[in-house]
């Protein structure tokens, strides 16, 4: 079993993710700090909650500059639900809060015509072959999405009101707006592929 650190941020429920890394055939274990964060082979930024208390718990541990090193050093990283939109600029949800900034974009709120948040199944699809990514049905629980497919990373969507991103690949890292850990056998072998990354090439 591959042993994964899970980033102790007080901002997710822990549980569902250790069990998914479980049935996933995986250990988790929890730091909050920066070195072991920036050395492990594997590492999950998990997230539930809004984009601010988000980052002010990564300033406060001093977890963006690992972030920002596992990514420019393409270390396989796992970000879920509020993790990916962290990984953006911007959001919507707390404007002149500044994301990790890995992604320039900004994370927008789905439309006041749709109930929110968005909660339940919904079809992913890939846009085109992809080593991580496959179509399958996932559990959502957002209010916020990114919309645009950024540069250099593989996507796939799903529609709710309109299309939006469902999930991203690039290289080593894999960020899903949906919950993988809570999304059946389906999630439990995308997580699963997501182990077998090392440090490829974006």
């Amino acid at each position: 079993m591959k042993d994964v650190l899970v980033l102790k941020t007080g901002i997710a429920n822990l549980a569902s993710i250790v069990a998914g890394l479980r049935r996933a055939g995986a250990r988790a274990y929890f730091s909050d700090d920066p070195d072991e964060i920036h050395a492990a082979a594997h590492v999950v930024l998990p997230g539930v909650g809004a984009f601010k208390a988000g980052m002010d718990v990564l300033a406060q541990s001093r977890l963006i500059e690992p972030l920002k090193k596992r990514f420019a050093e393409n270390k396989a990283t796992l970000a879920v639900c509020l993790g990916l939109q962290l990984l953006c600029s911007e959001s919507e949800e707390d404007p002149g809060i500044a994301g990790l900034g890995l992604i320039d974009q900004k994370v927008r709120r789905f439309p006041d015509t749709l109930r929110v948040p968005q909660l339940g199944w919904n079809m992913v699809k890939p846009v085109a072959e992809s080593e991580m990514l496959s179509p399958g049905y996932a559990y959502f629980a957002n209010s916020f999405r990114l919309i645009e497919k950024p540069s250099g990373w593989m996507a796939a969507f799903a529609d709710y009101g309109g299309s939006f991103v469902a999930a991203m690949e690039r290289g080593s890292w894999l960020a899903c707006q949906f919950h993988p850990e809570l999304s059946g056998p389906w999630g439990a072998k995308l997580i699963g592929r997501w182990l077998q990354k090392e440090n490829a090439s974006c």
